[in-house]
């Protein structure tokens, strides 16, 4: 469940409001009411977070992975970090 605990509570509460509208993204985007793209970008973003708490990474990159999915740095940035990180680890 570190998965889980590992969400955002908002994010949390919108899993679910998932599960509770019986899976439906259709009653999810009613419910939240906005559009349907809107609700499959926001659970797409859910299930990247949770496929880099299944990966047995460097906490670091994790890290800087789940800002690049909330939108806070850049894919750019974060590889450009990434690089610089492992070249100062690797001498």
């Amino acid at each position: 469940m570190d998965w889980f605990l590992g969400l955002e509570e908002e994010e949390q509460e919108f899993l679910k409001r998932f599960i509770l509208a019986s899976g439906s993204l259709k009653q999810l985007a009613k419910d939240y009411e906005v559009s349907y793209p809107t609700v499959r970008i926001r659970v797409d973003k859910i299930i990247e977070k949770i496929k880099l708490k299944n990966y047995n990474q460097d906490s670091f990159k994790v890290k800087l992975m789940q800002m690049v999915i909330d939108e806070k740095v850049s894919l750019d940035s974060a590889k450009e970090i990434i690089r610089e990180y492992e070249d100062s680890i690797n001498g």
